[in-house]
């Protein structure tokens, strides 16, 4: 299964909302969609949940258009928006029930199905209770268990921890492993990068409607590191005087900065692999007891802050 954009755009009058975005990722990868408000992010996932017609370009589901088959490719995705719409009074197993039946789930096979999404989602404790009652974590849940009800192979989730707790996160990340581990493709947007970086087996970056970086995590990482060559991070603990070696490192040659993180000092060194050699070299001739020094790689917030300017439209 691979699900592919091409050059898509999206126009609002002047707009450019979506100005020729091309990425792609593959079943039992989760991707992480990310860009600051309003870079377009979920006027991309409307567009590839067929919720939305682009002004061009295209969309694929296992080679599918999403433009031109948009019936056949609902099939095959589950969209989970940033809210749960409101709704009458419904209650959770009636809710889910109905669009088993939009997806022509019918009789015993339409009551195992829900059952099953409902143990899976941790819903079965609440089935009778209507939706209007539910938490804001409930709802994410009801939501999610919407759109597994038939099995897609693609998962599309525009900000689902948005508002949650952190037990409710901590149970949604652990849901998105088990889904990822049975081989569906999964495209979530999120602002919470920290938690994006703990699942992720790849990111998009977005920003102004345009495309900043996309590919594995280690891809981007590799990317982001050639693009930044003349600096390095570098974790630095000593035995004793953490203190002392910080105010040392603010005064020493080719430290750009240099700030306490518990029992470390973490640094960034203008210059490459010889400049932070010569550092090391300038911290033991003074005498400092050093027990750790390592160069730190590009995390998901570093990539982001280093590729992106804040613009929004």
């Amino acid at each position: 299964m691979k699900i592919e954009l091409t050059h898509l755009k999206k126009y609002f009058g002047t707009t450019r909302a979506v100005d020729d975005i091309s990425f792609s990722f593959s079943g039992g990868q989760i991707f992480g969609f990310v860009g600051p408000n309003g870079a377009g992010k979920t006027t991309t996932m409307r567009i590839l949940a067929t919720l939305d017609e682009p002004s061009g370009g295209d969309a694929y589901i296992d080679g599918v258009s999403v433009v031109q088959y948009p019936e056949r490719t609902r099939y095959l995705i589950g969209y989970m928006p940033d809210n749960l719409p409101a709704h009458r009074d419904i209650s959770v197993h009636e809710y889910l029930d109905f669009f088993a039946r939009a997806y022509s789930i019918k009789g015993e096979k339409r009551l195992r199905v829900v059952e099953t999404i409902e143990e899976f989602t941790n819903l079965n404790r609440i089935r009778d209770k209507s939706l209007n009652t539910l938490s804001k974590g409930m709802k994410q849940r009801v939501s999610l268990a919407r759109a597994l009800v038939h099995d897609p192979p693609v998962l599309i989730m525009d900000e689902p921890a948005a508002g949650l707790d952190p037990r409710a996160r901590i149970e949604l990340r652990e849901l998105l492993k088990a889904l990822s581990a049975q081989g569906k493709a999964i495209l979530i947007s999120s602002h919470i990068l920290t938690e994006l970086a703990e699942i992720c087996s790849g990111a998009v970056i977005i920003e102004h409607g345009h495309l900043l970086t996309a590919g594995t995590m280690d891809e981007i990482t590799r990317q982001s590191e050639s693009q930044h060559a003349t600096k390095r991070a570098v974790t630095v603990r000593a035995l004793e005087k953490t203190e002392e070696l910080h105010k040392a490192l603010l005064e020493m040659p080719h430290i750009e900065t240099a700030k306490i993180i518990g029992k470390e000092v973490e640094i960034e060194v203008d210059g490459g692999d010889a400049r932070c050699s010569e550092v090391l070299k300038n911290i033991i001739e003074k005498g400092y007891s050093i027990c750790e020094f390592k160069q730190c790689k590009a995390d998901l917030e570093q990539i982001f802050m280093n590729v992106t300017k804040g613009e929004v439209q």
